[in-house]
């Protein structure tokens, strides 16, 4: 059947994955001639967009947030698929100080000194906060956090000067113009987050929507997928 026809898979997703999304579906449509139509927003506005009920074929989102709204019957039941593992990335704006983040104590110093902090409100914001708190300096730095709304990457706050030290997926980080990534974050404080595709209970056609998945996790998507910054899961 022509793609002209064939109806495109919707998908909803996190910003997180917009841009690996994007180019794993150029590659199928090449393949296959199947289209999509993929809407990337804040993961938490994804989330409460399918709990609401608007219609979608797959959703993909950080894999907490799939289970969920498997749970809530959002979701097919054994549709769902591990797809990505993306680490968080430290950077500052272009041309500033770049301070040691190598180990633990050196990343700790490098917050307390900052300025200003951002990270998102996605999954990693939330593991980020969390390991402020471990630390004991939650709220001597409260004041200075600048958390991004959702949808707009920590990036954008770094390399307009709202932000001094920034979080994020490193899959986010990357082509941001007006960066200077440190690294990721050190081996003991690492946050990896897996994103995870299902298939919507809205959508009419389960199919396609499932090959599509099985697609994305397979071998011919490797090397898309470590161009931007993560691995598959």
């Amino acid at each position: 059947m022509p793609s002209s026809i064939r109806p495109p898979i919707r998908i909803i997703s996190s910003m997180a994955t917009k841009s690996i999304l994007s180019d794993l579906a150029a590659l199928y449509l090449a393949q296959t001639g199947q289209p999509t139509h993929i809407e990337s927003v804040g993961g938490v506005d994804a989330a409460k967009r399918v709990q609401a009920g608007e219609t979608f074929d797959l959703v993909i989102l950080a894999r907490n947030a799939i289970d969920q709204l498997q749970a809530a019957g959002k979701l097919q039941v054994g549709s769902a698929r591990d797809l990505v593992r993306s680490g968080v990335a430290v950077a500052v704006q272009s041309g500033a100080s770049q301070p040691d983040i190598r180990t633990e104590a050196a990343l700790k110093e490098a917050v307390l000194n900052a300025r200003t902090l951002g990270y998102s409100t996605g999954p990693s914001g939330v593991q980020l906060a969390k390991l402020f708190e471990r630390w004991g300096i939650a709220d001597t730095i409260k004041s200075r956090i600048v958390q991004a709304p959702p949808g707009i990457p920590v990036g954008a706050l770094i390399a307009k000067g709202d932000v001094e030290l920034g979080f994020q997926q490193l899959s986010e980080m990357l082509g941001v113009e007006g960066l200077a990534l440190l690294g990721m974050l050190p081996t003991e404080v690492e946050i990896i987050t897996t994103f995870s595709g299902a298939v919507a209970s809205t959508c009419t056609d389960a199919a396609p929507a499932q090959t599509l998945l099985d697609f994305f996790t397979s071998p011919a998507c490797a090397q898309v997928v470590q161009a931007q910054g993560m691995v598959q899961a």
